[in-house]
C-alpha cells in the first residue's frame, strides 16, 4: 500500500509540475510576446528549454520546501503530502481558468501547511516566516521599485533618441532577458516539486533517502515536467500580464524582465527562498508601467491580481485540508 501511494504521489507531483509550467508560462514570455520581440511559438520553445536548464542549476530551494513540515512517516505521512499536492493543483486550475496570475509556489507551500496541520504534522513556522512570508512581501516590492527606477533611467537616457530604433534594439535585447527570466523560473519553480518528492521519498524510506540529497531522477523528472507544461502554454494568464495590466513597449518589457530575473536569482541562490515568479514579474510590469503616470496602469486589474495573491496561501491550505480528509476516508491510514 505504501509503495502504491508513493508511486501515485510522484506521478501527481510531476502533474503539479506540469500545471505549474503551463500556469506560469506567461511569466517568462508574456512581456516579450506582447511587445512582439518574439512570436508565441518561438517564445514557448525558448522558455521550455531555459526552464529545463534552470531546473538543473541548483537544489537550495528544494531543500527549503522539504523543510517546511517536520518528519512524517508511513502511509499516513504520504497521504498528507498527497493531499497537499491535490490541494495545490486544485487552486492552480481555478486561478488558471479565471486567468489570474497567482503563485504556484505559495499554493504548494500553503497546501503543505494545510494538509500538515489537519494531519497532525509539525509545521516549521520559523522557516515559513523567514523563507516564505517575508520574501513573499519583499520580492514584489523590490521588483516594482527597481523596475520603476530602471525605466525612469531608460526614459531619461533615451529621451532624444529615435523611438523606432530604440524599440528595435530593445526587442533584440528582450530575447536575452526573456531567456534569463525563463531560466530563473526553472531555477525557482521546478525545485519546489523536487522538494515535495523528496519529502515523500524520505517518508517512505528514511534509511535509503536523505533529506539533504536529491536523487538525480527527481531533478530530471521535475525539469522535464515543468518544461513540457511551459511548452503547452498559459494563454489566459499571458493576456492578463501582457495586456490587461498595461500596454508594454520593448524598453518597459526589457526593464520588467531584467529586474524580475535579478530578484529570482538572488532569492534562489543567496537566500534559498522559494519566491513567486508570478508575483515578481507582475509587480515589475506594474513598476515599469507606472513611470508613464498613474493612469497608465490598470489598477483595478492590479487589485484583482493582488487579491488572488492574498487568497492563494489560505485557499490552497483549505483545499489541501479537504483533500486530506477525503483521502483519509478512502485509504487505510
Amino acid at each position: 500500500m505504501e509503495l502504491a501511494v508513493l508511486i501515485t504521489l510522484v506521478v501527481i507531483a510531476l502533474a503539479f509540475d506540469y500545471t505549474n509550467g503551463f500556469h506560469d508560462a506567461a511569466n517568462a514570455i508574456a512581456t516579450s510576446v506582447s511587445t512582439r520581440a518574439l512570436t508565441p511559438k518561438v517564445a514557448l520553445i525558448l522558455a521550455a528549454v531555459m526552464n529545463f536548464i534552470g531546473a538543473l542549476i541548483g537544489t537550495e530551494v528544494a531543500h527549503t520546501v522539504a523543510d517546511t513540515i517536520g518528519e512524517i512517516s508511513g502511509t499516513h505521512g504520504l497521504v498528507i503530502v498527497l493531499g497537499a499536492l491535490i490541494g495545490a493543483i486544485t487552486w492552480n486550475l481555478i486561478t488558471w481558468y479565471f486567468g489570474l496570475p497567482s503563485s504556484s509556489s505559495h499554493a504548494l507551500i500553503g497546501a503543505l501547511v494545510g494538509a500538515g496541520l489537519v494531519g497532525g504534522a509539525t509545521v516549521n513556522w520559523s522557516i515559513i516566516k523567514e523563507k516564505v512570508i517575508v520574501p513573499m512581501v519583499v520580492s514584489p516590492v523590490v521588483g516594482f521599485t527597481l523596475a520603476f527606477l530602471l525605466m525612469l533611467a531608460f526614459t531619461w537616457i533615451l529621451r532624444k533618441r529615435n523611438p523606432h530604433v530604440i524599440n528595435r534594439r530593445f526587442r533584440f535585447l528582450q530575447v536575452f532577458s526573456a531567456a534569463a527570466l525563463a531560466l530563473g523560473h526553472g531555477l525557482q519553480d521546478a525545485q519546489k516539486t523536487m522538494g515535495v518528492i523528496l519529502i515523500a521519498l524520505v517518508t517512505y524510506d528514511s534509511g535509503r533517502y536523505d533529506i539533504d540529497h536529491l536523487p538525480l531522477w527527481v531533478i530530471l523528472g521535475a525539469a522535464g515536467a515543468i518544461s513540457l507544461g511551459t511548452y503547452s502554454g498559459g494563454w489566459r494568464i499571458m493576456r492578463t500580464i501582457g495586456r490587461k495590466i498595461i500596454k508594454l513597449d520593448p524598453p518597459s518589457g526589457f526593464a520588467a524582465e531584467s529586474v524580475a530575473t535579478s530578484v529570482l536569482y538572488v532569492m534562489a541562490i543567496h537566500f534559498k527562498a522559494p519566491v513567486s515568479t508570478t508575483h515578481t514579474i507582475t509587480s515589475a510590469v506594474m513598476g515599469a508601467g507606472a513611470t508613464r503616470g498613474r493612469r497608465a496602469v490598470q489598477w483595478n486589474m492590479a487589485g484583482t491580481i493582488v487579491m488572488a495573491w492574498v487568497l492563494t496561501f489560505p485557499c490552497a491550505a483549505l483545499a489541501a485540508a479537504a483533500s486530506y480528509g477525503v483521502l483519509k476516508l478512502v485509504l487505510p491510514v
